[in-house]
Formats: structure tokens, C-alpha cells, sequence
């Protein structure tokens, strides 16, 4: 069973899908069914136990650390509106269900194509470094081929691009990507339609890379703001980004602690 996780809007564990979530403008006249259709793709039910729609709420602000009301006042519609990964947001540090994880340290990669707002080579740079994040904590190792089979593919795309996830035009989703496992597990695939840049102008490769591959690798979302894996993007200097012990801890809980001779 494959695990997707649509990335500043989307994951999916095991076989569950996902409503599109509502583009920001839908909000200005916000209703109950806009409420519900944002929940049930973030912090759907798991269980046969009904809850109210303010319970459901409270639910969402508890996880942001918001002011629990389990009212849409301007602080969560605010929050509602963010660009973000789509994981459903469970709190504390989970993975998928069944802990997909690789059954291997040295990992390959390939990127297919490219996107025209950066020179290629930059685009391989953040690519790398992103990938530098997790194997700098770990003892995974990551390699990059060309013309054979890779653990992980990356790739630019619009629209519907052949997985069954389309993307949404610019803003909402930026990317997303599948968890460890055959096929197109492991996968990356970032939304063309963004601008994508290597400062903080616009969408910063660097950072949403890093965050889908935490993905790649069988992670999903932290609550802790300011950690990488947290549902909302937001930029972070590149050249002073340090990944938060709550990352640390989860890929390190996968994969062990980097050793000493690595």
C-alpha cells in the first residue's frame, strides 16, 4: 500500500483520499461546509465517534496552539488559509501507519526534469543539501544516478501528472510526495506553477525539498512550530537552517543516530 503525502497541501496515509482544499478566496464568506471540507482532509475522524463540528475545531486550534474556541475566528481562518502540507496533523512525532520506513541506509535518487525559474544547477544544489539534512543526522546515504532505477524520482509538473494527485495552480499545494516502498514510493513531485526560488523570494526550493523528502523517508508532521516537518510553510534562511530536535528525533527514531565514523 502506497503512502502519499501532498505537500503544502497533501499527504495521504494508506488509501485514503483526500477532498481538494478550498482555495483562499473561497473562505471570504465562510461557511460550516468550507469548515468541514478543511477538516475532513486534515484532521479527519479516525474513529466511528462523532464529533461536533466546534469539538472539531478545538481539535485544529489545540494542534496549531491557537486560542481553543472551537469558533472560526479570524486567528484560525487566518491558519486555514496558510499554504501547507496535507498530512492529516496528528500531534507528537508519528509516522504512517505500519512505520513504512527504507530497509536500506544508501538510498539513490534522479531528478527528471527541471524547473525554468532556477538555473539547473541550482536546482541541483538544493536538491542535494535537502537530502544533506536528513543523511547529516543519520546513517543514510544518498546517491544520485541518471540512466537506471532510483529509490526516490524527482520532478516539476502541472496539474494532473499522472499519479491520480493533480496539482492546483500556484498557491495551496507546492508539492508532495509518497512514503518509502516500491513503485512510486519515495517519490517527489513539486508544483510547476509556483515560483520557485533559492532566497526567500517566492517558494524556496531548498526548504519545501527538505521537508518533502522527511516525507520520502516515512515521516510525517510535527506540531512543533518552526520545526521542518510542521504542516505550514515558512521561510527559514537557508544558510543558517539547523533542523529542530523534534526532526531530529523522529528521522533518528527511523534510522538510528549518525555514528561517530560516518
Amino acid at each position: 500500500m502506497q503512502y502519499l503525502l501532498l505537500c503544502a497541501a497533501i499527504l495521504l496515509p494508506e488509501s485514503l483520499a483526500f477532498p481538494v482544499q478550498p482555495k483562499p478566496e473561497s473562505w471570504n464568506n465562510t461557511d460550516s461546509e468550507n469548515v468541514k471540507a478543511y477538516l475532513d482532509t486534515f484532521f479527519p475522524l479516525l474513529t466511528k465517534t462523532s464529533l461536533s463540528l466546534e469539538e472539531r475545531i478545538k481539535e485544529m486550534q489545540r494542534f496549531f496552539h491557537l486560542t481553543v474556541t472551537g469558533k472560526l475566528n479570524a486567528e484560525t481562518e487566518e491558519t486555514m488559509k496558510q499554504p501547507r502540507c496535507g498530512v492529516p496533523d496528528i500531534a507528537d512525532y508519528k509516522t504512517f501507519p505500519g512505520t513504512p520506513r527504507w530497509k536500506k541506509t544508501h538510498l539513490t535518487y534522479k531528478i527528471v526534469n527541471y524547473t525554468p525559474d532556477l538555473p539547473q544547477k541550482k536546482v541541483d544544489d538544493a536538491i542535494r543539501r535537502a537530502f544533506a539534512v536528513w543523511s547529516d543526522v543519520t546513517p543514510l546515504k544518498f546517491q544520485r544516478v541518471f540512466n537506471r532505477h532510483a529509490d526516490i524520482v524527482i520532478g516539476f509538473a502541472r496539474h494532473e501528472h499522472g499519479d491520480g494527485y493533480p496539482f492546483d495552480g500556484r498557491g495551496n499545494t507546492l508539492a508532495h510526495a509518497f512514503a518509502p516502498g516500491e513503485g512510486l514510493g519515495g517519490d517527489a513531485h513539486f508544483d510547476e506553477d509556483e515560483r520557485w526560488s533559492e532566497f526567500s523570494q517566492e517558494v524556496n526550493l531548498f526548504l519545501v525539498a527538505a521537508h518533502e523528502f522527511g516525507h520520502s523517508l516515512g515521516l510525517a508532521h510535527s506540531n512543533v512550530r518552526g520545526a521542518l516537518m510542521y504542516p505550514i510553510y515558512s521561510y527559514m534562511n537557508p544558510a543558517t537552517f539547523r533542523l529542530s530536535e523534534d526532526d531530529r528525533k523522529g528521522i533518528q527514531k527511523l534510522y538510528g543516530k549518525k555514528s561517530s565514523n560516518s
